[in-house]
């Protein structure tokens, strides 16, 4: 097959477009670099009409904004999900990982609940601190000034808590807690639970001209149309557009390998066109993965050549391992307190949680090593019937059936609304080798392009943290004088322990450290063996605490940037 390789050769080659690669498109472009950004998925604006979804109506579409087009509803910004006709992956017996991949411009950050954490100075140093997994070669402080510059471009609400693992930042004034957020408040008091106000990349004032301010219509899953809320092509490759960066966009383009020379120095990409079925490549002096964790291990590993048999950059056996997704766990409540609400005034607020709660405990005295906060959901968002029903038996927990047609239907509905508050528990799980993605041997995608398989089991520990939140949502429902909706999780399902990937937070499978030995990238996010590839995405990270770790990725992105602005100043690469 004949293969079209581009006359032009880039400086940067960027692979992906989400947190990582739209934050390396901007640094890099923003020096006056010469950047291709490679997206597997099509050109997306949430302010284009023909794209947008904000701000409509469940009537406005045959399937009532249901999630048979989309996994998240019709009306979430994600292209793609946990299955995509055609790109199918697989999985050892007994492994029950799920893959979300968003393909668009903006990958993943376009629908995302957009909780913005910092590591603390603790999550970088989990072997130092209980034994257990491995210590990053950076520290808090090696990062903390991006954290502050990520701060001040994209902007974060909150406030300054002095707390030691939930470091101070830059924020703007965070939204007033919505009415089941005070009952979760007095009701995590009794409890010696820590509450503070969420930390949220939307902006609640002005931050420049590019971007709008927040009106709390709740809808940034379905990604801003004001770019209010931060997605990566809005807030960070539409602004290097504008202020005259050298960037050229090549979407619906799946990337099969990096290509390499004779010396094993990567000299492009290769991909496939979803538009014609044609493969093409780009040439660059330098390649950049931000594909996602496991789409980048996956083009390592198909990047095979003579000097590279084990896949590029793999020397130590090592890429795709260490793959671990942050623990989740979830409970709902029906709180009387909370029934016959006034609904003549809006209090939707931002889309995601106005307060959360960090880690409070001391893990010396639990069965397991890592923390979790809390988020809060609940409110008077927009019912869909059958809301306010207990799961397992509505008639044994109400005392009544919820539902019917005309008056009783309004009535009941009225009653209810807003009547429910839930939790989700979102943890931090061990690093181990032996939870791992690899090249599946006998199965490719549509793209004829081999695919991930992966090999993923929890442990005791991360299903004794799940217990604990299981029990330390009941209390918190019972303190707000409530009732738990359902049946309590229990041992035979790992009580309520969410299968892995269903976070969407897998990191770790191009883990950095010092030694090529047992690691894949050095401190500076670059590949051991190839000096001229970088990975910017949460590949690398040794760790994912049990914050989100979007922010992480985009201020480890941010000094990887720098470093390779400096090394390209030093005529090292």
């Amino acid at each position: 097959m004949q293969i079209k390789e581009s006359s032009e050769v880039y400086d940067v080659i960027i692979v992906g477009s989400g947190a990582g690669g739209g934050m390396a498109t901007k640094q890099l472009a923003d020096a006056g670099l010469n950047v291709a950004v490679v997206e597997a998925g099509p050109f997306f604006d949430p302010k284009n009409p023909e794209q947008m979804t904000q701000l409509k109506w469940p009537y406005e579409s045959p399937r009532r904004g249901a999630g048979t087009t989309r996994a998240f509803g019709e009306f979430d910004m994600a292209y793609g999900g946990w299955e995509i006709e055609g790109e199918p992956y697989t999985r050892e017996p007994g492994t029950k990982f799920d893959w979300f991949r968003s393909h668009m411009l903006g990958g993943r950050t376009n629908h995302w609940g957009r909780i913005s954490l910092r590591f603390g100075p603790k999550d970088f140093k989990g072997k130092t601190r209980d034994g257990h997994g491995e210590d990053w070669p950076i520290g808090y402080d090696d990062v903390k000034p991006y954290y502050d510059k990520v701060d001040k471009l994209i902007g974060v609400f909150g406030t300054n808590e002095g707390l030691e693992d939930d470091p101070d930042g830059f924020f703007l004034p965070p939204p007033k807690p919505r009415l089941h957020e005070l009952f979760y408040i007095e009701g995590a008091k009794k409890s010696g639970i820590p509450v503070i106000p969420g930390r949220l990349s939307m902006l609640t004032k002005k931050l420049n001209n590019d971007r709008g301010v927040c009106f709390y219509c709740g809808q940034c899953a379905r990604s801003c149309s004001v770019y209010a809320d931060f997605s990566s092509g809005s807030c960070l490759i539409f602004p290097a557009q504008k202020s005259g960066g050298k960037i050229r966009i090549y979407v619906n383009s799946v990337v099969r390998e990096v290509t390499t020379n004779e010396e094993g120095r990567a000299t492009g990409v290769s991909y496939i066109s979803k538009d014609d079925r044609k493969e093409y490549k780009l040439r660059g002096k330098i390649v950049i993965l931000a594909a996602s964790a496991c789409s980048s291990a996956r083009i390592l590993l198909n990047s095979k050549s003579k000097q590279h048999p084990n896949g590029l950059g793999n020397s130590s056996d090592l890429i795709g391992k260490y793959l671990h997704d942050s623990t989740g766990a979830s409970r709902a409540g029906f709180i009387p307190g909370l029934m016959n609400r006034k609904t003549s005034y809006n209090e939707d607020g931002v889309g995601g949680m106005h307060v959360y709660s960090p880690w409070w405990g001391d893990n010396s005295k639990l069965d397991f090593p890592r923390g979790y906060h809390i988020e809060v959901w609940g409110g008077m968002g927009m019912p869909n019937y059958g809301f306010a029903y207990n799961p397992n038996d509505f008639n044994k927990f109400f005392g009544l059936k919820v539902g019917g047609y005309g008056d009783g239907l309004r009535d009941d509905v009225k009653k209810y609304y807003g009547s429910v508050i839930g939790f989700g528990g979102r943890g931090e799980g061990i690093a181990r080798k032996d939870n791992y993605c690899e090249i599946d041997p006998t199965t490719v995608d549509k793209y004829g392009i081999p695919v991930l398989k992966f090999n993923y089991k929890w442990s005791d520990f991360e299903i004794n943290q799940a217990k604990h939140m299981q029990d330390t949502f009941e209390e918190l429902i019972h303190n707000m004088g409530g009732e738990p909706l359902g049946s309590k999780p229990g041992k035979e399902n790992d009580y309520g322990l969410e299968a892995p990937g269903r976070i969407i937070h897998e990191v770790g499978t191009t883990r950095m450290g010092n030694d090529p030995k047992t690691s894949v990238t050095n401190k500076f996010n670059q590949l051991h063996d190839v000096d001229n590839v970088f990975i910017v995405d949460a590949g690398p990270f040794v760790s994912q605490a049990d914050k989100n770790c979007t922010w992480t990725i985009m201020a480890l992105s941010w000094r990887a940037s720098d470093y390779i602005i400096e090394q390209l100043k030093q005529q090292n690469i």
